[in-house]
């Protein structure tokens, strides 16, 4: 019996020693790890709540903490609030401004106090989206089914370039609508719940969104050219970004996601609309390893 309660006292006293060795193992790795980003910085990203900037901004930063060692500060805001805010210095990237048009303003207002660091998509546009089974096709036929879209136009946020195109819109074409302003989900939402019922809706619209994979959707045809073109869409980074960290910099230069891989990544985000988007981000990275690893800058 004594050798027994021995045996047993010595066994407890081997599995507390392996716990606390492990315990302490962790906390000295988890340690280093902050020390690591501690040392090399913290990046500032700033975003607008569109789907597109969600999706790649949250990427942008799992591969930042994850793959490259930096801590990252994320911030949403309106368009206008963030460029200002990289032309001073307190947000160091934004990985969402539609050049030549949308955003046209803003890069003549801050351009000098900014560095464009390229295009991360291309083929963007913007304009009015309708659902497919509305039965008119352009923006100058609006007038006459006012009454069947209540005379209203959903908007989002409202210093976004799409809703100043969209006030030039109403004042070229003449259209007896106004103009409501919102934000990205609000805008999805009220386009949802007229799918729902069968109505007439028109959304200021963008693409890439994840809406034209869930809906069948269109464009209205823009005969007068309001809404510009087919754009690009760039990163944009506060003045001195490249030298002050230069390895950031060339990660943010050589990101870039096709049609299919941002669909896939915002329509991974939608789905999931009760996590986070970083952890949605994160499992999305885990999956493209290949994609995510040739945008790494080499040692």
């Amino acid at each position: 019996m004594k050798k027994f309660l021995f045996k047993s006292m010595i066994l407890l006293m081997v599995v507390i020693m392996s716990g606390t060795l492990f315990g302490c193992t962790q906390d000295q790795g988890d340690t280093e790890q902050a020390d690591v980003a501690e040392e090399k910085g913290t990046v500032k990203l700033a975003y607008v709540n569109w789907a597109e900037g969600v999706a790649m901004t949250h990427l942008a930063q799992a591969i930042l903490e994850d793959k490259m060692g930096y801590e990252v500060e994320t911030t949403m805001a309106d368009v206008a609030p963030i460029f200002t805010s990289l032309a001073s210095g307190d947000s160091d990237a934004f990985l969402d401004a539609w050049l030549p048009v949308t955003h046209e303003s803003y890069m003549e207002e801050y351009g000098e106090d900014l560095d464009d660091l390229g295009y991360n998509f291309e083929g963007a546009r913007i304009g009015l989206v309708v659902p497919a089974y509305v039965d008119i096709n352009s923006i100058e036929e609006l007038n006459d089914k006012k009454e069947e879209f209540q005379e209203r136009l959903i908007g989002i946020d409202s210093g976004a370039g799409i809703m100043k195109a969209t006030d030039a819109t109403i004042e070229e074409y003449g259209l007896e609508y106004e103009l409501i302003p919102g934000s990205g989900p609000t805008m999805t939402a009220s386009l949802k719940k007229a799918i729902d019922s069968n109505e007439a809706v028109a959304v200021t619209g963008w693409a890439p969104h994840w809406k034209f994979a869930r809906w069948d959707l269109k464009f209205l045809e823009d005969p007068k050219g309001t809404y510009g073109g087919v754009e690009n869409i760039h990163t944009v980074t506060r003045k001195g970004l490249s030298e002050d960290m230069p390895e950031v910099a060339q990660f943010l230069t050589d990101f870039y996601l096709d049609g299919q891989q941002l669909g896939d990544l915002m329509g991974a985000i939608a789905d999931n609309e009760d996590v986070d988007p970083i952890d949605t981000a994160r499992e999305w990275m885990e999956n493209h390893e290949e994609l995510v690893n040739s945008w790494l800058p080499e040692e």
